[in-house]
C-alpha cells in the first residue's frame, strides 16, 4: 500500500511538472535561439585571442573535481588503514590544495579585469 501510494505521488508530480513545463509561455531571447551559447562570436575570426583566465579557471576546475575524486574513497579506506593515517593524510591533501588557491588567489590570477 505503502509503495502504491508512492508510485501515485511520483507520477502526479512528473505529470504537473510536465504540464507546466508545456503549457507555460517562453519568450527566448537571441542569445538563446543562437547555436553558440559560449560567449564568443561564432561568424567572427577563427584565430582571435581567447583570455588565458577562461583556460586557469577551466583547470582550477578540474583540479578541484580530482580532489572530489581523491577524496572519496576516504570512508571506505577508514577500515584498511588506521583512522589517524587516513587523517593526515587527508589533511595533508586540503592543505595543500587549499594553500595553492591561496597561492593562486594572492597572485591575481583569479582577477578578470585585465
Amino acid at each position: 500500500m505503502n509503495m502504491l501510494f508512492l508510485l501515485t505521488i511520483s507520477i502526479l508530480i512528473v505529470t504537473l511538472v510536465y504540464a507546466i513545463n508545456t503549457y507555460m509561455i517562453t519568450k527566448p531571447d537571441i542569445n538563446k535561439l543562437s547555436p553558440y551559447e559560449c560567449g564568443f562570436d561564432p561568424l567572427g575570426d577563427a584565430r582571435s585571442p581567447i583570455s588565458i583566465q577562461f583556460f586557469l579557471i577551466a583547470i582550477l576546475f578540474i583540479l578541484f573535481d580530482l580532489e572530489i575524486i581523491l577524496l572519496l574513497p576516504i570512508p571506505w579506506s577508514m577500515n584498511t588503514y588506521s583512522p589517524i593515517t587516513t587523517l593526515i593524510l587527508t589533511t595533508m591533501l586540503l592543505t595543500l590544495l587549499t594553500l595553492g588557491l591561496a597561492y593562486e588567489w594572492h597572485q591575481g590570477g583569479l582577477d578578470w579585469a585585465e
